[in-house]
C-alpha cells in the first residue's frame, strides 16, 4: 500500500470515529484498528490487520522532525494535533514489542458548559473565587479536562482576567474573550510544569490551569501560587476527596507534612471527583462527589483526621456537598443508569442501597 493510501486510511478512520461519537482510535501493528464508543473498545468492520510498516507511515504523517527525534529518544510522545475542520486529537505514539502504536483521543471542537455536561451549576462558584486551589479528580478518560475547560470558558466569557493554562499537551483551544488566555504546552513552550508555574508569578496572572499535578515540585508551587493570590484549577489522578488530600500531603517528606497540611487547609477551596458511566441507551453520564471546604473540613485537614471527611460530607448536603453514592442513586432513581452499572461505582454499597429506598 502506498504512503498516500495509508494516510487516507487514517483520515477515513478518524472520520469514522467522529461520525460514531467515539472517543479514541487505536492503531497497533499486528492488530485490527479499534475505536472506543461509550467506553467499549470495538474492532472496525471492513479493515484489515495493520502491518508494522502501515503504523510507521501513519505515525510519520502526524509527527514533525522534533517529535520524531523525541520519540526515538524517549520511545513515546504525547501531543495534540488538528484534523480537518479544526477537530483536535490528543495523541500518544509509543513503542510496544519494538513496533509503533498510536492512540488518538477526540477533543470536542466546542467547549460545552456545565449544563450540557450534566454537571452541577454550583461548580461555577469555584471559578468566581479570587484565589485558592480547586481540584478536579478521577480516573483517566472520565472528563476531568472537559470539566475544567467549562470553568475556564465561563471565566473567559464573564470576567476580565489573565488566564494561563499549562498542559501536556494542550487539548481544548481557547480564544480570548473578556479575559486574556495564554496556553503553554510543556516541552514546546515550557520545560516542565513546575517552571511554567513559577514563571506565572512574573506574568501578572489571575487564574492558572494546571493540566496535571504530577510531582512534588509542581504541587508545592501550586500551593504557593494559591497562597499568593492566584486561583489554581488543576487535576489529579485520584479517586475521591480524601484520597486527593492524602496524596498531596504524602508526596512531601515526613518532616514537611505538618506544614503542608496547614497550607492545604488554608488554600483548598474544593475537590470535585467524577466518573462517566454508561447510561440507558447511548452515551455516558457523570456521577460525582463534591467536597466544599468548610470550617469542619479545614480543621480535619489540619488535625490529620481526613478519614472523618466523608461523615462531614454526608451531613452537609445543604452546603452543596454531594457524595458519589448519592449521585449514583439519583441517576438510578431517574432511570438514567441501570442499577447493576451504578453498583460497580458505589464506594459504600450499603449507603448506596439505602439512598435508593429513601
Amino acid at each position: 500500500m502506498k504512503d498516500s493510501q495509508i494516510e487516507q486510511k487514517l483520515k477515513r478512520l478518524l472520520n469514522l470515529l467522529i461520525s460514531q461519537n467515539g472517543s479514541d482510535l487505536h492503531l497497533s501493528a499486528g492488530n485490527y484498528p479499534r475505536i472506543r464508543i461509550d467506553n467499549h473498545l470495538i474492532q472496525v468492520d471492513g479493515e484489515e490487520v495493520l502491518s508494522k510498516t502501515e503504523v510507521e507511515v501513519l505515525a510519520d504523517s502526524i509527527l514533525n522532525e522534533d517529535k520524531k527525534n523525541k520519540l526515538r529518544k524517549e520511545r513515546q510522545i504525547d501531543f495534540s494535533i488538528e484534523f480537518e475542520s479544526n477537530v483536535r486529537f490528543r495523541t500518544n505514539v509509543f513503542y510496544q514489542k519494538g513496533m509503533l502504536s498510536v492512540c488518538m483521543r477526540l477533543i470536542s471542537e466546542r467547549i460545552k458548559n456545565l449544563e450540557e455536561l450534566n454537571l452541577p451549576q454550583s461548580l461555577y462558584g469555584f471559578a468566581q473565587k479570587k484565589q485558592g486551589l480547586f481540584l478536579v479528580v478521577g480516573p483517566n478518560g472520565h472528563g476531568k479536562t472537559t470539566t475544567l475547560a467549562a470553568l475556564i470558558d465561563y471565566i473567559n466569557k464573564n470576567y476580565s482576567k489573565h488566564i494561563v493554562t499549562i498542559e501536556d499537551p494542550i487539548e481544548y483551544s481557547f480564544t480570548s474573550d473578556k479575559s486574556l488566555i495564554e496556553q503553554r504546552e510543556v516541552y514546546d513552550d515550557a520545560f516542565n510544569f513546575d517552571l511554567a508555574l513559577k514563571s506565572c508569578f512574573r506574568e501578572d496572572v489571575d487564574v492558572i490551569l494546571v493540566g496535571e499535578m504530577r510531582d512534588l515540585e509542581t504541587i508545592s508551587t501550586a500551593i504557593t501560587a494559591a497562597e499568593t493570590g492566584h486561583l489554581i484549577l488543576a487535576t489529579l489522578h485520584t479517586n475521591d476527596s480524601i484520597q486527593t488530600i492524602d496524596r498531596i500531603i504524602d508526596i512531601f517528606p515526613s518532616n514537611q507534612q505538618n506544614q503542608v497540611r496547614q497550607q492545604l487547609a488554608n488554600v483548598l477551596v474544593g475537590v470535585f471527583s467524577q466518573r462517566l458511566i454508561k447510561g440507558v441507551g447511548k452515551g455516558r453520564l457523570p456521577a460525582y462527589e463534591l467536597m466544599v471546604k468548610n470550617n469542619a473540613i479545614e480543621n480535619l485537614i489540619r488535625q490529620n483526621q481526613t478519614h472523618q471527611i466523608q461523615t462531614v460530607m454526608e451531613t452537609s448536603f445543604d452546603e452543596g456537598m454531594y457524595s458519589i453514592n448519592r449521585s449514583l442513586a439519583q441517576l438510578v432513581l431517574e432511570g438514567k443508569v441501570r442499577l447493576e452499572e451504578a453498583e460497580g461505582y458505589a464506594t459504600d454499597i450499603n449507603a448506596f442501597k439505602m439512598m435508593l429506598e429513601t
